[in-house]
């Protein structure tokens, strides 16, 4: 019994911190290749599954998250200094916000997923970006246009809400280039 808790709390560590080397995709997959955390086995499941490419995919969550699993947005403050509230209930790997993850819930089924899981977060990741090239007609590997949709939604994304939006777009940017940089990285993994 005492064995199997040290393993289940070993486990859960390896899961609860982001890894280390984030700047390359073969070192990510590296740090979280065990057993029961292999991120590499979840997003390449997500890609065949949704059709998007495993470099975007990762390029969104570093994007969102850093990798980080409990990332939350910062507080608002009351009176300049009082920590408020959270400026949106974006969570976890993929900054879903509480409306959207219930929204892949119901849609997938999986009830049980969870946004601090990397698992169902790639997946979340991959289902929400096949949504919305399907919905406008972005290509599966048109990272920059996924990601606009993916900060602004899909009716933010129609009706053109990144134009005028300098910051926005250059955080489309880097995504694109990170995902660029990962796509050379894993057609030289080891």
């Amino acid at each position: 019994m005492r064995i199997a808790f040290i393993v289940a709390l070993l486990l859960l560590a390896g899961c609860a911190t982001a890894p280390r080397e984030t700047r390359n995709a073969c070192a990510i997959f590296e740090q979280r290749d065990g057993w029961f955390d292999n991120w590499e086995r979840a997003t390449r499941h997500a890609e065949r599954k949704y059709g998007i490419p495993a470099p975007i995919l990762l390029a969104t969550i570093y994007t969102e998250s850093s990798f980080r699993p409990n990332a939350r947005p910062p507080r608002t403050k009351l009176l300049g200094f009082i920590p408020w509230k959270r400026q949106s209930t974006a969570y976890g790997f993929s900054q879903a916000l509480n409306g959207t993850w219930a929204e892949y819930k119901r849609s997938t089924g999986d009830w049980s997923a969870r946004r601090t899981n990397y698992s169902d977060a790639v997946h979340f990741v991959a289902w929400y970006h096949n949504k919305s090239s399907r919905k406008n007609g972005i290509a599966p590997s048109d990272a920059y246009s996924l990601y606009l949709a993916y900060y602004l939604g899909d009716g933010g994304y129609a009706r053109g809400a990144w134009r005028g939006n300098a910051k926005l777009q250059g955080a489309a940017r880097r995504s694109a280039n990170i995902a660029g940089t990962y796509a050379k990285q894993l057609r030289n993994c080891d």
